[in-house]
């Protein structure tokens, strides 16, 4: 039994490693994107072997990546930014194209062709944004952190800028309020139907609720969004859940370059006018200081004299804070204390008086005297008159009511 438990823990062992090194990695490109492309000659011969180094402008960070037979090359996942790319190979001129761009989900094609000449002799190019996106067939839109930062967007809610998207648009009315929250209608379908990511998570509110359904998890301040892609349809399979649009958002990542913001955005009753209501009736504005403010800072992680984290280690860190203080206007209009503490008694089969608009009967004890009033008509407990169409039916000898033309006779009032 000894020895069997011993093979039996080595096998294990065995197994495990095996599985851990034989392992093929499987990169998700949900929240990334990709750079790929073609590196020929003059006549359009693809090279082999060329060697392709990519270069993040932010952080530092290098890829290589050398060329196969048919000349491709393809750097996949890349995150969000922009990029540097060096070309080079034996007996052809260097070449490097600066400023490409990657954004959410998006597959940037750079080809190359180089020139024959001295290794030493470098090429240089700027990029230019593609005019069409020839690898994906998903339709949408990105919206980048410039537009986020500059679009007038009430709340400081980026998924209202969904609704920018062709074929978007504000969900109809509902009972939780999600429409205030940024909940959007794609191409018509059921805003429960979208799916929220954030940094390639799921961002979806599991709450069995199924109109709550539409609502995310996570809410990041606008100035930590990077930027966030709407794709409305012909999405791949990878995003999965979604019958509708995916709302896909990526937060900011630090750099070698020290950056930070700062921001307060308030409202206040001293700098508002007063409502229709408060107008109306003449009474003091409600009271209102709403105060939006918070805080973001990245880049490199430096210690000083102990550790440089340029080009190798990064952070990012955002804060926001909501302070409000808001009082409302009511135009309704509440039972007086008579209303309320009026209580009608019965004598016999006939009330004998009516106090305000409020009935309080109680019901005799002999089901054969049901109360009435002096039309002869029975009134439930608790009834409320509506004092626009109540009237008062005056008693006296030989009085008949205009309404009715019940002849009335009795002594005092009563209101019907």
């Amino acid at each position: 039994m000894k020895a069997s438990f011993k093979f039996s823990y080595f096998t294990l062992l065995v197994t495990f490693l095996v599985l851990l090194f034989a392992a093929s990695p499987l990169f998700a490109q949900v929240d990334a994107g990709a750079i790929l492309g073609t590196v020929t000659d003059q006549s359009g011969g693809a090279i082999n072997g060329a060697k392709v180094t990519l270069t993040s402008e932010g952080t530092g960070a290098i890829a290589t990546f050398t060329t196969s037979a048919d000349g491709t090359y393809k750097f996949a996942p890349v995150r969000i930014g922009s990029y540097k790319i060096d070309v080079t190979f034996q007996g052809f001129q260097a070449v490097t194209t600066k400023g490409v761009v990657v954004s959410i989900g998006a597959e940037v094609v750079q080809n190359f062709s180089l020139r024959p000449g001295s290794v030493t002799q470098t090429v240089e190019v700027t990029a230019t944004a593609p005019l069409l996106e020839s690898q994906d067939a998903s339709v949408g839109q990105v919206v980048d952190s410039s537009s986020v930062n500059n679009l007038p967007l009430n709340g400081r809610n980026f998924t209202f800028l969904a609704q920018l998207s062709a074929g978007v648009n504000s969900p109809p009315a509902d009972t939780r309020g999600n429409a205030a929250s940024g909940a959007f209608s794609a191409n018509g379908l059921r805003p429960a139907q979208n799916n929220y990511l954030l940094d390639g998570i799921d961002n979806n509110s599991d709450t069995v609720d199924f109109l709550n359904g539409t609502n995310y998890v996570v809410l990041p301040p606008l100035d930590a969004i990077q930027e966030f892609k709407v794709q409305t349809s012909d999405f791949s399979a990878e995003f999965g859940r979604s019958g509708a649009a995916v709302l896909n958002a990526t937060i900011k990542s630090g750099t070698n370059e020290l950056h930070g913001s700062a921001w307060e955005f308030f409202r206040n009753d001293h700098l508002d006018a007063a409502d229709f209501f408060e107008n109306a009736h003449k009474i003091k504005k409600g009271d209102l200081q709403m105060n939006q403010f918070g805080t973001t800072i990245g880049g490199p992680v430096v210690i000083p004299h102990v550790f440089n984290g340029k080009n190798k280690l990064f952070f990012f860190a955002d804060y926001e804070g909501l302070r409000r203080v808001q009082g409302t206007v009511s135009s309704g209009t509440v039972p007086t204390t008579a209303e309320m503490t009026s209580l009608n008694s019965a004598s016999g089969s006939q009330l004998v008086n009516f106090q305000d608009l409020i009935t309080g009967v109680t019901q005799p004890t002999d089901p054969t005297k049901i109360p009435t009033d002096v039309l002869g008509r029975t009134v439930p407990v608790g009834t409320v008159f509506d004092p626009a169409t109540t009237r008062p039916v005056l008693c006296g000898d030989a009085y008949t009511d205009p309404i009715s033309n019940i002849t009335v006779a009795c002594k005092g009032s009563q209101t019907p």
